[in-house]
């Protein structure tokens, strides 16, 4: 038998010492010359490459789970090994052609028996009984997608991510090379279905540990626990990042002047904002954007509570998508376990001219360095779900618009150069409360770099809800900073609005 095939001795205990024992060692990565009659497939003949539907790798027909793999080819050259584990012992999950279909594809010679997977997926019953839909899938890197009940993929998770936003395009992509799989937790009630599974990751400068617990549902977690061992001292490394799009929206309407982008969808995003719950207790809601070159913001804490990117518009009428379903995009929610310590959440904002690029990057950097002598080991939930609205009992921000001052039409309004007005509507949560006096509402507004020329506040019946209106103020050459909440006497009433703006 091949020493690659034969069964082993499996537990977390030996992961780990295994990722331990890897990191001691200079980067060698797995994999072998992928066969030239795949190497060069673009993605629509990769695609065509398909797992059989019926077909499952977890070798048990009558299970709830479903896991399927995906082929080699395209940008996916790099293959990962696959496992299932019985009691303490872990048996390979051999590649086999017979298991694929390979639609109009011929390949001669025929393609190695040993070639390996790229990725693997499981499907599950989530939507409908025994329609078997697809709730999580890992393929490139470390990269991962779940859905809960009623979505589609959108937005993705990463196991780890080091040096995001650097200039210098040198970021790095740990990927996880092996997985490991236990026979699924199957009861009477799905509600208490589970899968566990663990993986390796690996790179030029991190091994790591990892353990997944997996929980179907409207709203789907996984609970993920990780041991990093370090090669080398790392500054910049990404705890539990998200990667996402954003190219237009309600508050980033440059296509029409900048790009000269003609399309009928009036906003494309799979995210439109980043939430976050800081150690002071505080909330806040910060739009995304397209910016006009790369921009990096940070927020910095001692104690994480929890961030997302989130999904808040669900409104069709827009995006006009009938096919993205772009208001379906799940919204992903981390929620640390433990403390994390003191460090900052990072989010990197790329331009893009199209909906095509994941241009939007946010995770949790440590403020400590890792070392190579001192393991790191951390724990949180994924939540992916389409309303998140009761995480906090706080108003909450559902639109964001800005326009030039004097926008309302008021034709004798003062004109201030290097002027803008922001448009904030705050409903939901502690806030109806107040609806019927209005006036006891205050907007508290803070600007960096720049000045608030006035500000107010004013009912939107529509929502029912309030609009604040800033008038803010600042000068060509500097990043204006402006976050804003609403009061009631001393108590708020909302989460904290924060943005980004540079006159242009």
């Amino acid at each position: 038998m091949n020493n690659l095939l034969a069964p082993r001795w499996f537990g977390a205990a030996e992961l780990e010492d295994r990722a331990r024992r890897l990191a001691q060692f200079p980067h060698d990565p797995p994999g072998r010359r992928v066969p030239a009659s795949i190497n060069g497939l673009d993605w629509d003949a990769w695609r065509e490459i398909r797992f059989k539907p019926d077909g499952n790798l977890l070798d048990s027909p009558n299970s709830r789970f479903r896991l399927q793999a995906f082929h080699l080819g395209h940008l996916f050259k790099r293959p990962v090994r696959l496992n299932l584990v019985r009691g303490d012992v872990a048996e390979p999950i051999a590649y086999s052609a017979n298991d694929f279909d390979y639609g109009h594809h011929a390949f001669d010679p025929p393609l190695p028996a040993d070639l390996g997977y790229a990725g693997w997926r499981m499907n599950y019953p989530l939507n409908k009984p025994g329609v078997m839909d697809e709730l999580i899938s890992f393929i490139g890197s470390s990269y991962f997608r779940l859905l809960g009940r009623g979505q589609v993929y959108g937005l993705s998770a990463r196991g780890l991510s080091i040096g995001t936003g650097r200039l210098d395009n040198n970021e790095e992509f740990p990927f996880f090379r092996e997985f490991w799989f236990r026979a699924p937790e199957e009861g009477a009630d799905p509600a208490n279905d589970k899968l566990v599974f663990h993986a390796l990751l690996d790179s030029p400068s991190i091994t790591g540990a990892y353990s997944f617990e997996l929980h179907p549902g409207d709203v789907s977690r996984i609970d993920v626990s990780a041991t990093l061992f370090a090669r080398r001292r790392i500054e910049d490394l990404g705890i539990a990042p998200l990667t996402s799009m954003y190219f237009i929206g309600e508050n980033d309407r440059h296509y029409n002047d900048r790009n000269r982008y003609d399309d009928y969808r009036p906003e494309m995003h799979d995210s439109d904002g980043l939430k976050l719950h800081l150690a002071d207790g505080r909330w806040i809601w910060r739009p995304l954007r397209n910016p006009q070159i790369q921009e990096l913001s940070y927020y910095h804490t001692t104690d994480l509570r929890g961030f997302g990117l989130m999904q808040r518009d669900r409104d069709f009428s827009h995006y006009q998508d009938i096919d993205l379903a772009y208001q379906q995009r799940p919204s992903y929610w981390i929620e640390p376990k433990g403390n994390w310590g003191p460090g900052r959440i990072e989010l990197v904002e790329l331009a893009t001219k199209d909906e095509t690029a994941d241009n939007i990057v946010v995770a949790w950097l440590p403020k400590e360095a890792i070392e190579p002598d001192k393991p790191m080991t951390f724990a949180y939930t994924l939540h992916a779900g389409l309303d998140f609205s009761k995480l906090s009992q706080l108003g909450r921000v559902e639109h964001t618009f800005n326009a030039p001052v004097g926008a309302l039409g008021a034709v004798r309004e003062q004109k201030h150069h290097g002027a803008r007005r922001f448009l904030i509507d705050f409903a939901g949560g502690e806030l109806d409360r107040h609806l019927a006096k209005p006036e006891s509402l205050q907007v508290v507004v803070n600007v960096t770099g720049g000045k608030t020329i006035r500000s107010f506040v004013t009912p939107n019946p529509q929502l029912p809800g309030v609009r604040a209106i800033l008038d803010v103020k600042g000068f060509p050459t500097d990043t204006i900073y402006i976050d804003a909440h609403l009061r009631a006497g001393d108590v708020p009433v909302t989460e904290t609005w924060s943005y980004r703006w540079k006159v242009e």
